[in-house]
């Protein structure tokens, strides 16, 4: 059932629009017009203004059919922008099937891929009038940033309590179950400038402080769950001056959101600890991004994704991924999801890839979803 021309070009199409973080005006109104011609009731929020954008996020509503009604409501997400650099991106189709950017740009498979399986499954639906349950659409701005934008969404609007997620790369039938929590900081050690050649005596060598704290402290995997990372240093004026100030910037992910802030406690303390020994000062600021999920491999969002996955001849895995998405903020709002791999490939990179086929089967998926009776 599964329109395989027109699923290109809508995908096509979508990624025709530019559609960075926070100026998805143009793609998000191509997406509320072609939802309200599947006969959804859409609405879109205020949260461009709340975080800056030019869009707000796309929420829309598909009544059940006669007899589903007593279905629980399921919820459908994607995101409307794309990493950089996308400015004048195209797809171009190639003979056998593969979709690529010209080579300047991302292709915007991420998230353009899930964009259109969902349009493609609600238009299945609506021309083979097809039983479902009630459906929910949530098209987020600004999802690069880290959630932001979907970090603006009033969840009260949202009925389900279950949620499919378009947003991964990898073959079409593998899902996350798990993702983390992703914590940055920054944190700026003060020393005391003096000159280098006269009196570096009489300095307090703020980048040595950080050096010091650094060099305590263990960087990559911390444990199975939990990475640490030192991303950026500067600091320093002149090659003869002490330096008085560094900045120090990094990451934390875990699958534990306790062991996320153990290990924040960790970085925090040896650098309290290096500017105890030197005499320095240190200012400590985090911000957490999103908080850490893990569904269960037995929950009924999962086995409802395995038999969709079934019924398509499509083989079905589950997985944990280090990256955050939508998810992250929806299972902090009681609404237990995952996230499908949506025919996308080398993801945030000028070689991103997609395929026609993968188009059809993740567009399958969704389709079986949408009407599914358990």
């Amino acid at each position: 059932m599964i329109q395989t021309e027109r699923l290109i070009r809508t995908f096509c199409r979508l990624v025709s629009f530019d559609s960075p973080s926070y100026g998805e005006r143009k793609i998000c109104d191509c997406l509320k017009e072609t939802l309200q011609q599947l006969g959804l009731t859409v609405t879109e929020d205020s949260a461009a203004e709340k975080i800056g954008g030019t869009a707000g996020n796309l929420y829309a509503v598909l009544p059940a059919t006669a007899g589903m009604e007593t279905l629980p409501p399921l919820l459908f997400s994607a995101h409307m922008d794309t990493v950089e650099p996308s400015r004048g991106k195209q797809a171009i189709v190639h003979s056998d099937g593969t979709i690529t950017s010209g080579g300047d740009t991302v292709l915007g498979a991420d998230d353009c891929a899930a964009l259109a399986a969902i349009l493609e499954a609600l238009s299945v639906i609506r021309e083979n009038q097809l039983p479902h349950r009630t459906i929910e659409v949530l098209f987020s701005a600004a999802e690069e940033t880290y959630c932001t934008g979907i970090g603006a969404f009033d969840f009260n609007r949202i009925q389900a309590k279950e949620a499919y997620i378009l947003d991964m790369s990898g073959p079409v039938g593998g899902a996350a179950i798990q993702a983390p929590t992703i914590l940055s900081f920054r944190i700026t050690v003060h020393g005391r400038a003096s000159h280098a050649g006269f009196i570096p005596e009489a300095g307090i060598h703020a980048i040595g402080t950080a050096a010091s704290a650094i060099h305590s402290l263990k960087n990559g995997w911390l444990d199975e769950q939990t990475t640490r990372n030192i991303g950026t240093i500067s600091g320093g004026s002149q090659t003869n001056i002490v330096p008085e100030t560094c900045v120090v910037t990094g990451e934390i992910r875990s699958f534990s959101h306790a062991s996320a802030m153990a290990a924040w406690e960790e970085t925090q303390t040896a650098f309290r600890s290096a500017a105890l020994q030197t005499g320095a000062e240190v200012e400590l600021a985090y911000t957490i991004h999103v908080h850490a999920y893990h569904t269960p491999e037995n929950h009924p969002v999962v086995k409802r994704f395995e038999t969709a996955c079934r019924k398509q001849g499509i083989s079905s895995f589950l997985r944990s991924t280090m990256g955050g998405s939508d998810n992250n903020p929806l299972s902090q709002h009681g609404i237990v999801g995952i996230v499908l791999a949506t025919a996308m490939n080398n993801t945030h990179s000028c070689t991103e890839y997609t395929s026609a086929d993968e188009l059809r089967r993740i567009s399958a998926i969704t389709t079986e979803l949408m009407c599914s009776e358990v």
